[in-house]
């Protein structure tokens, strides 16, 4: 069984007001001066995001539970300065980002300008075992139609800067403004996937591997495929439904390829546009149908992604567990909507941040 391994980006807020505080360098100074988890949460580009990230595990419940044990550490070190964390892909509330301080930040604050001090969103990102770069490489020629579907199932991030951006992912939209993000071209092989990546960073608009923000990546320190299409989700059930569907798509992906079945041929415009399908309606109205490009019910394409990997699925035991959520999620909501609900609810995204908060370290 191929292992999984998530991680997760938080944002840092006063448990108070839900304001976002720029605390990330005294949380992790914190977690240097208790001795513990030092492997676990770093530092992101803004210092108002916490990362961590769990170890690979074969196990869904074990995930489960480390994701929610990181969770509720990363809120008591945060208490000990005097905030929380909330798992929210943008903030509710207005925030003017601040930029980390170390020579790699600060090269990409003077090469990007504005877009560096817009990219205050919070992703959720998957890694999947795979036994070599080029049964990864195949791997992502073939999930390339079945992103949008976990980026809508993810989608966490209606408001940005105290409105309502009209997205369910609004965080999709943002991160698509570097330059070396978003869906590819078909590589078809690991030596045209480096090749690629090579020239790419040659080109010097990107400082090195590191900045290939592909939707999907060959993973530079762990033998593992990299799914980086999903919000960080508001709850941990979620983040291991998009693991589960992660994982079984590399498993379908590469029993295609071991048997010789080419990849749809889908164009990056055509995937362009689901992407911001998916960003733009999550699961309230219409997405693309991987296979067809052409809209339908969001549930009937959920529903389609769960008919195409339910072999992989029920293969590592995961099969009733990832149908149960996404029925969950289509019938309750995911982020997007249930952020959407507490502002009509309660008519103050200061009390969306609160319940967010709250819904963060609930296991």
């Amino acid at each position: 069984m191929r292992t999984v391994g998530v991680e997760e980006e938080l944002l840092l807020v006063n448990p108070e007001t839900g304001d976002p505080r720029a605390l990330s360098a005294a949380v992790l100074a914190r977690v240097s001066h208790n001795g513990g988890d030092q492997d676990v949460f770093e530092k992101e580009l803004h210092e108002q995001m916490l990362e961590f990230a769990t170890h690979p595990q074969a196990d869904l419940e074990r995930l489960h539970a480390e994701i929610v044990r990181c969770r509720k550490e990363a809120a008591r070190l945060a208490g000990e300065i005097g905030c929380t964390v909330a798992a929210l892909a943008t903030s509710p509330l207005p925030v003017s980002p601040a930029v980390g301080v170390n020579r790699r930040y600060q090269w990409m604050a003077d090469q990007y300008g504005v877009v560096v001090h817009e990219q205050l969103v919070l992703g959720c990102h998957v890694h999947v075992s795979v036994e070599s770069d080029e049964e990864g490489v195949a791997v992502i020629d073939r999930v390339r139609p079945w992103l949008p579907v976990l980026a809508a199932l993810s989608a966490n991030s209606p408001f940005w800067q105290g409105k309502d951006s009209g997205y369910s992912s609004y965080r999709s939209r943002v991160w698509q403004r570097w330059p070396s993000a978003g869906p590819t071209e078909l590589f078809g092989s690991a030596e045209r996937y480096h090749r690629r990546v090579a020239d790419m960073v040659a080109t010097g608009t990107i400082l090195d591997e590191g900045m290939i923000y592909f939707d999907v990546r060959l993973s530079q320190r762990y033998p593992t495929v990299e799914f980086r299409v999903a919000d960080v989700c508001l709850h941990a059930e979620t983040a291991v439904l998009i693991a589960a569907l992660a994982r079984a798509l590399v498993d379908t992906a590469a029993r295609e390829w071991r048997e010789g079945r080419e990849p749809a041929e889908h164009s990056v415009s055509l995937l362009r546009l689901a992407a911001w399908r998916a960003a733009r309606s999550g699961l309230t109205s219409e997405l693309l149908h991987p296979a067809t490009m052409r809209r339908m019910p969001a549930e009937a394409v959920v529903r389609a992604l769960l008919e195409h990997v339910g072999e992989a699925l029920a293969a590592d035991g995961d099969l009733d567990r990832a149908r149960e959520s996404a029925a969950r999620l289509l019938r309750c909501g995911n982020g997007a909507r249930i952020q959407r609900e507490l502002l009509e609810r309660t008519g103050n995204l200061r009390d969306v941040v609160t319940e967010c908060v709250r819904r963060t370290q609930a296991a």
